[in-house]
């Protein structure tokens, strides 16, 4: 008997790939191991995969296999979340940065898995938190100004008090994971996945500072809403749910070890950063 008794699927809502899955139920067949998704995502597929509720999926299963992009692999991650299950990520099509192997690798993945030859990666969480709601993201969360609306304006509070303040398009906080996200785009710094802290970038700053700041996980964050700001949208890991006026406090902590990330030796957190980036070295270099 192996390690895993069951397995969780999380799929990309519009790539159907029949191929991996009957990959991942043949290994599964050989093993004695339970298959298992959510009504909805396995629908395409008539195999013999036990739907459950997503609320259900991570606590049933041992291992979450992600089969998509990032994307899929932040959901996952969010499903895994109550239940620190381990997640493996699958590329299908696009390199992401928290995937660790490619479907011609998937069967001898699985089977290393559960046989435990693999280590687990954790990653930190985010959480926000405000008057009436609590919410956790794996990479980034943004106040963003409403299109058509006025600038975000927002005071960066440090242990209790106000520190610096942005005028901008959107202020991101980004987890290290989340580093290579939103935060990148803007023109924030790479940051290893191994430091646990808080990445604050301004998005087409307008303010007289417009550096991105980096915080310890010890400190506390916490955003303010400036009166001369419009309404604000809040995005968590790129998806809108919430608005917010001024005024508004959004406390923000890091959660140490909220996320595990299957990784098999097989690519360093670098070698996958240099692949999406498409990195090749300076011309010195070469």
């Amino acid at each position: 008997m192996g390690l895993i008794k069951a397995v969780g699927l999380v799929l990309h809502p519009a790539r159907h790939h029949p191929d991996v899955i009957e990959t991942i139920l043949g290994w599964a067949r050989r093993r004695g191991i339970e298959v298992l998704g959510t009504p909805a995502e396995i629908a395409a597929y008539d195999r013999p995969i036990t739907a459950l509720q997503p609320t259900q999926l991570a606590r049933r299963a041992n291992l979450l296999v992600s089969l998509g992009g990032d994307g899929t692999m932040l959901r996952a991650l969010r499903l895994a979340y109550p239940h620190q299950t381990p997640v493996l990520g699958v590329n299908l099509g696009r390199l992401g940065f928290l995937a660790e192997i490619d479907i011609p690798d998937l069967d001898e993945s699985l089977c290393a898995i559960d046989d435990d030859r693999f280590t687990v990666e954790t990653r930190s969480g985010l959480r926000i938190t405000t008057a009436d709601r609590s919410v956790i993201a794996f990479n980034d969360i943004a106040l963003l100004r409403v299109p058509g609306q006025g600038m975000a304006r927002v005071e960066v509070q440090v242990e209790g008090h106000p520190f610096v303040s942005y005028t901008a398009d959107a202020v991101v906080v980004a987890t290290p994971t989340g580093s290579t996200a939103y935060s990148f785009s803007a023109g924030g710094p790479i940051v290893s996945p191994k430091v646990e802290g808080l990445l604050v970038t301004p998005v087409a700053p307008h303010s007289a500072f417009n550096r991105a700041l980096f915080l310890s996980h010890g400190e506390k964050l916490a955003l303010r809403i400036l009166p001369a700001s419009s309404e604000l949208g809040v995005e968590v890991d790129g998806q809108l749910v919430a608005h917010r006026s001024a005024g508004t406090v959004v406390d923000m902590t890091v959660e140490p070890a909220a996320a595990r990330v299957v990784r098999l030796g097989r690519t360093t957190f670098y070698q996958r950063t240099q692949r999406k980036l498409r990195l090749t070295g300076s011309p010195e270099s070469t």
